[in-house]
């Protein structure tokens, strides 16, 4: 394998084809999230390219947070912490003052017809099959979040297979293992909306209730979006916190 082979388009700089080659391998499940890729001195010799386009082609995908640095280690596929970014607005602690992970049930999964607003978030056409999940998760037996999940049924159809009670409280890493998508990262937007009736009966809240509500788009490794989810959380176990330096 040389340069020649990096895609098709020739107009762009060779660390740029040599980064979508490797973006290609990290999309398609041949490089695994949390694993090292092969060293720069390999993919040299692998590619015929000089070491300093190898590093550039590295550096781009570490920059965009693709790619991890290991001090004597070497380079891995970033693996996102999505339960980290959980906590940043909303604290569960169990007795020992630890951070909990919220337990999930899913009341519905099936194919749906999904609103504009879903079909254009996954960039879909008007016709394709779109999977809905509802699901509400639950700490100290008290529900804090009611969900709607929507997903493209052509990468996801597995799920339909499975039972919702053997669904892990923790989606991402249950969508990688079952039918084999990668989350790499999500935008979110919060706002704050009153409860209408179906919101205020899941979170046992009075209707016209203040409600957290966090809009997520989950995306791939090449920006495909892959999850549209809608999360509505009770108001009293929201916090807000940044560090400013």
């Amino acid at each position: 394998m040389n340069a020649s082979t990096l895609g098709s388009d020739l107009r762009l700089p060779l660390y740029q084809r040599l980064r979508d080659e490797m973006l290609a391998k990290i999309s398609s499940g041949e490089w695994r999230p949390g694993e090292p890729i092969p060293t720069e001195a390999e993919l040299t010799k692998t590619y015929s390219l000089a070491i300093g386009t190898v590093r550039k082609a590295v550096d781009t995908l570490v920059a965009d947070g693709l790619l991890t640095r290991s001090q004597g280690r070497g380079t891995y596929v970033r693996r996102p912490d999505f339960n980290s970014s959980f906590f940043r607005f909303f604290r569960q602690v169990n007795s020992s003052g630890e951070h909990q992970v919220p337990q999930s049930r899913i009341d519905s999964l099936g194919i749906e017809q999904a609103p504009q607003a879903v079909i254009d978030a996954l960039q879909l056409g008007a016709t394709d099959a779109v999977i809905r999940m509802q699901r509400i998760r639950m700490a100290n037996e008290r529900t804090i979040f009611s969900e709607d999940i929507w997903l493209p049924a052509s990468r996801f159809a597995k799920l339909l297979e499975v039972d919702p009670k053997d669904f892990g409280n923790l989606l991402y890493p249950f969508y990688e293992a079952q039918c084999g998508q990668l989350v790499a990262s999500a935008k979110e937007t919060l706002t704050v909306e009153p409860a209408d009736l179906q919101t205020s009966a899941a979170l046992d809240v009075e209707s016209g209730t203040p409600v957290v509500v966090i809009e997520r788009i989950a995306l791939s490794y090449d920006s495909t979006p892959l999850e549209y989810r809608l999360s509505k959380g009770r108001a009293d176990t929201f916090r807000y916190q940044i560090e400013i330096s």
